[in-house]
């Protein structure tokens, strides 16, 4: 769980730590002032919170951490699995991450997942024919909120979910999120090598999977 600690102060979960930064130092604000953007802006954290977290987890498991958890064998499988939280990505995540692992794409609900990130990148292309950003003409917390989970799908080499002229704008934007100054030390800087590896080599296996899913739900 994301987990900023701030003197005695502890706050947990990425948009509560986002909101917290902005109140506590004001001279770097960058949450709109406007009321509208600002609403706005809450629905892509929100969306976030709700949905597209656990759907990220999800996929995550399906395509790429189950062939890394594979390798701890039967033992060391089973330990991580009754490793998780009885609370933790959702209520049910403790039984939905051993059928990820399991049946990959064949868990039930697994499709639904994917059509669902889907939606969310359509959302995006649509917010961007409007704006230079998602919530407005500005950088904002919902371009912030959004950006790791589409890097993950980057990074988990599912680019054909917006190359290819299917969905340029994100294309696009995702280009603009990798020029940014602080990209490289949020993103690539803290992950082992190994990780980085097997999410770029299981995933190309399990694109196929994926593409499928998103033919039939077209």
């Amino acid at each position: 769980m994301p987990t900023l600690i701030h003197g005695a102060i502890v706050i947990r979960d990425s948009t509560n730590i986002c909101e917290y930064l902005d109140d506590v130092f004001p001279e770097n604000q960058i949450r709109p002032s406007d009321p509208v953007t600002r609403a706005e802006v809450r629905y892509w954290t929100k969306a976030v919170d709700e949905e597209v977290h656990p759907a990220c987890a999800a996929i995550t498991f399906m395509s790429s951490h189950r062939h890394t958890i594979g390798r701890l064998g039967p033992e060391g499988l089973r330990k991580f699995l009754e490793s998780t939280p009885p609370f933790s990505v959702t209520a049910h995540w403790h039984e939905q991450k051993k059928a990820y692992v399991r049946d990959g794409f064949n868990a039930v609900g697994a499709p639904e997942k994917v059509e669902l990130y889907d939606r969310y990148l359509h959302k995006m292309e649509d917010a961007l024919e409007k704006t230079k950003w998602l919530a407005s003409n500005d950088f904002t917390f919902a371009d912030i909120a959004m950006a790791p989970y589409v890097m993950r799908l980057d990074m988990l080499s599912m680019q054909g979910m917006w190359d290819g002229n299917r969905l340029p704008r994100v294309e696009g934007w995702l280009g603009k999120i990798k020029t940014r100054p602080t990209f490289k030390q949020t993103f690539l800087d803290w992950m082992p090598e190994q990780l980085t590896e097997d999410l770029k080599s299981n995933d190309a296996k399990s694109w196929p999977e994926v593409e499928k899913i998103l033919d039939t739900a077209a």
